[in-house]
């Protein structure tokens, strides 16, 4: 008899409090990789878990995962980590990031003894997540990573990108990973996203989603696939790159790379379009496919 994970996706990484400022205009929001991660995957039909960290009263913004059929495994932590994102450029590819708090590193204890077909491991800032860790839970089942949460380190008052000194060691542990542009230029000193791809891919990871303002690309097994963003606004800018690595590995559980990565970029086209976690439905994803 085969027994049936938990869940499709488990996600790993801090509920976040954040201050997002737009064109001079600052609003106080809930965010992070399982916010906007766990629950587009949970609309798109997944059976998701989170695992996270924050302050004991902020637990009420956790109502969010469960009216979206989440499950949630919250630790209580000293502080609850938060960001404020400025965001500087027309298309809002670049930011200015500043740490608002941290709800500090996650121990073995706080990771339910559950299962599932994937892992996803979305820290926001260094240190939530150590080597060790990663290792432990790659011996569970293919892991997911998404990298800005071992290279956006804490710098005084500000969030700023450092190399990953473990980079090739903890790449050898991970099958899925999700870097932006910037990330993947920095990491390979590349500009050609394909060859940074492709480079990164070499120390292990079988599958990189790499995100960009103009869509998501997919290196799989030697091929690229894209697929743009077209949003008619970017009202939801923030949470993109979570909602699009979500999208994609929900997918993936039952596609081929290529249609997850047309997936990905038509649920992110939807999402950019409102502030939030995406709640959309299929049918509104099948609709902007024509």
């Amino acid at each position: 008899m085969t027994i049936q994970p938990n869940f499709d996706l488990l996600f790993i990484g801090h509920f976040a409090v954040d201050r997002n400022v737009v064109d001079g205009v600052a609003k106080t929001e809930s965010g992070g990789g399982v916010y906007y991660g766990g629950i587009a995957a949970a609309r798109l039909g997944a059976r998701v878990g989170v695992v996270t960290r924050l302050r004991v009263e902020d637990f009420p913004r956790l109502d969010a995962f469960r009216a979206s059929g989440v499950e949630v495994f919250a630790t209580a932590a000293a502080d609850t980590s938060g960001i404020e994102n400025t965001y500087s450029s027309a298309d809002m590819e670049r930011r200015v990031c500043v740490p608002l708090g941290f709800a500090g590193p996650f121990a073995p204890q706080d990771i339910p003894d559950v299962a599932a077909h994937i892992i996803a491991v979305v820290p926001i800032i260094a240190g939530e997540v150590d080597l060790p860790l990663l290792k432990r839970l790659a011996s569970r089942g293919p892991v997911a990573l998404d990298v800005q949460g071992f290279v956006r380190v804490r710098v005084g008052d500000r969030l700023l990108f450092r190399p990953w000194a473990e980079m090739a060691e903890g790449l050898a542990h991970v099958t899925y990973l999700k870097v932006d542009r910037a990330e993947a230029e920095a990491l390979t000193g590349e500009t050609d996203l394909a060859i940074a791809a492709a480079k990164l891919a070499a120390h292990g990871p079988r599958e990189i989603v790499l995100t960009q303002s103009a869509g998501v690309m997919v290196y799989a097994d030697g091929q690229t696939h894209f697929a743009p963003f077209t949003p008619r606004s970017l009202a939801g800018r923030t949470g993109r790159g979570d909602t699009c690595f979500a999208t994609y590995l929900t997918r993936r559980l039952t596609s081929s790379p290529e249609e997850a990565c047309r997936w990905a970029g038509a649920v992110t086209t939807l999402k950019q379009e409102q502030p939030g976690p995406w709640r959309g439905t299929v049918a509104e994803v099948e609709a902007l496919f024509g």
